[in-house]
């Protein structure tokens, strides 16, 4: 394993891609309970938004699918959704999504999306291809079936795409509680969609 992929994840050298979180697709999750992958997506969109991250987000078919939800668009009000014109499940392919993520200049890309087996899949398997240091971020994703999501998984996983959750990745971006940011995410992040610290 290379040493930039041992290298801790940052505020500073990620980005996030978010793939397809639009409101039909979200109704036919059936991998999981639907409230913890929307609370996780959420949780990572506000912690994105406080730390300065960059966030891309892409939609497909919003004619049919709805647009991306509207708790993660309000994050990054005025940002462009990168509706994919050709409908492609790779994101990746849609010219508008690659340049936005490759203008970072940020090696380390965080992936999640609607369906994990389909637009999630192709994208991260894309992004290695493109070069990218590509973790999953799983907890905020799912599928029509938990065998679709599960076989998802591993199908990234054997190309190399490393698993993560929320809660661990906005640590990684915190870094420690002396981040001067901490108390905001404390509040409005870590208080509000972590069980243990909301008791």
């Amino acid at each position: 394993m290379s040493k930039a992929i041992l290298d801790a994840i940052t505020a500073d050298n990620s980005v996030v891609l978010l793939v397809d979180f639009q409101g039909s697709l979200f109704g036919g999750v059936g991998s999981g309970d639907r409230d913890a992958i929307h609370n996780s997506l959420v949780a990572t969109a506000k912690a994105a938004h406080i730390l300065d991250v960059p966030v891309v987000l892409s939609s497909i078919w919003e004619g049919g699918n709805g647009p991306v939800i509207e708790e993660v668009t309000e994050q990054f009000p005025g940002q462009k959704v990168f509706e994919r014109a050709g409908q492609s499940f790779d994101a990746f392919e849609d010219e508008g999504v690659a340049a936005a993520v490759r203008a970072t200049g940020r090696k380390k890309l965080i992936v999640s999306g609607l369906w994990t087996s389909m637009c999630f899949a192709y994208t991260a398997l894309h992004g290695i291809e493109e070069g990218y240091e590509v973790y999953g971020l799983i907890d905020a994703a799912g599928d029509s079936t938990p065998d679709a999501h599960n076989y998802g998984q591993a199908r990234m996983y054997q190309a190399g795409v490393i698993p993560l959750t929320w809660m661990p990745l906005v640590s990684h971006w915190m870094h420690d509680w002396n981040n001067p940011k901490a108390g905001q995410l404390k509040a409005e992040v870590f208080g509000r969609y972590d069980k243990m610290l909301s008791i």
